[in-house]
């Protein structure tokens, strides 16, 4: 199927190109979950470890019923144990927990109404404790995994409450059976309670946890992105104005073939170095550079522009290199300098005085002309000759620029003083 074609003159053409472009898999992770799903596994392995124990001693109670119990009383006993034992594989493997939590809730409601009928005449001893006692808070903090909030606080509260009507109804309401049963409910209310808290107060944490960071991470997106564009912005609008401009100044003062030839040569390489722009966004290798050879470099261009240089050279001995990128940013500077002298004052008096020292070496490059000046506090905020070309490439490597002018000419200085010590 063809793409539809977008109109380059419509101001909604480039959302619509960017809404074509394929999306990477993997570059939006779930953040906002990355705690909760750890407390989850932590509240299914602890649960499943406090269901052993209590569901043991609920065992061990009932293999002895087993022997002379009858088949429905035999039945419920594999029932209730056997969905007790898929929730705790499980909450082991991690897989399908949810059902079968609801499932052993579900099959312990059922358990529970059926036990003062299928038991009818046993456990009529108020100390006596039968089986499904030992279950009760397992089944209260197996909602944990279920339902909601409010629907475990109904279940916390329900199943000890229908667990003391079960034993009212098995004791016949027995004025005996009140006192201690009334301290079972109440332990298993506060157990549950307690069980209760502790899952909804991990969650809240893990949850809190995870917005916190989505916002964090989403902050710090959004400001690298803004980051980035900036300094995308910043790279294509010098670029455009280096190559792009000089190339264009070139060819319309271009009268001798020399000329022109030197104005297509700066054209081919403006449109290389556009076309090399999202593959090389730095500013080329770092690799340290003489003073000298930045030197060369600084004259080439300014060869190259067709400005009559004047190149002094104050190298003091024994110094050493400029790393790559920062001699690349003092070049670009300096002719973009010169470029700016050509175009405004002819290059009138124009000379660079390039002073090097230390190890590494720190560089100032001073370019000068004579001509009529201009005032620099007027320029334009979209003129970026001097803004991005000149001031914010020194800055883009910690080092500086500073251009006055007056009537005696304009001075354009860039220092580099060299890494920061520790």
């Amino acid at each position: 199927m063809t793409s539809p074609r977008l109109r380059t003159d419509n101001p909604v053409a480039v959302d619509e190109a960017w809404g074509q472009l394929p999306r990477l898999r993997g570059t939006e992770p779930d953040l906002g979950s990355f705690t909760r799903h750890r407390i989850e596994r932590v509240l299914q392995i602890a649960i499943a470890l406090g269901s052993v124990f209590l569901g043991l001693q609920g065992f061990v109670t009932a293999i002895g019923t087993l022997a002379a119990g009858t088949l429905a009383q035999n039945a419920l006993v594999v029932i209730t144990f056997g969905s007790l034992l898929a929730m705790l594989v499980a909450c082991v493997l991690g897989r399908a927990v949810r059902i079968a939590a609801g499932v052993f809730i579900g099959v312990f409601a059922v358990v529970l109404i059926a036990f003062p009928i299928v038991n009818l005449g046993l456990y009529t001893s108020p100390t006596e404790q039968p089986w499904i006692w030992f279950l009760i808070n397992v089944a209260t903090v197996s909602s944990v995994l279920v339902f909601p909030l409010p629907a475990q606080i109904a279940w916390t509260i329900l199943t000890p409450l229908m667990f003391g009507v079960v034993r009212l109804i098995g004791g016949a309401f027995d004025p005996s059976f009140w006192l201690s049963l009334g301290l079972d409910v109440s332990f298993a209310l506060i157990l549950g309670g307690v069980l209760l808290t502790l899952g909804w107060l991990l969650r809240s944490i893990a949850t809190n946890v995870d917005e916190t960071r989505a916002r964090a991470v989403d902050s710090y997106a959004r400001a690298a992105a803004a980051d980035a564009a900036e300094d995308e912005r910043v790279a294509v609008a010098a670029l455009m104005h280096d190559s792009v401009l000089a190339a264009l100044i070139a060819a319309e003062r271009a009268d001798t073939p020399r000329e022109q030839a030197l104005a297509v040569s700066m054209a081919r390489e403006a449109l290389t170095r556009l076309a090399n722009t999202d593959r090389d966004a730095s500013e080329g290798s770092d690799a340290g550079r003489t003073p000298d050879s930045i030197a060369d470099e600084i004259e080439a261009g300014a060869h190259e522009m067709g400005a009559d240089l004047t190149m002094h050279r104050r190298v003091a001995f024994g110094t050493g290199e400029v790393p790559g990128r920062v001699a690349r940013s003092i070049v670009l500077a300096t002719t973009q300098a010169i470029s700016n002298s050509l175009q405004h004052a002819s290059a009138s008096g124009l000379e660079v005085v390039l002073e090097a020292s230390g190890d590494p070496a720190g560089i100032v490059v001073e370019i000068r002309d004579d001509g009529a000046g201009f005032d620099v506090g007027a320029v334009p905020d979209d003129r970026l000759g001097i803004r991005a070309s000149i001031i914010a490439r020194m800055a883009a490597v910690s080092g500086s620029g500073v251009v006055s002018s007056g009537a005696d000419g304009t001075r354009v200085r860039l220092e580099w003083a060299g890494p920061v010590s520790a």
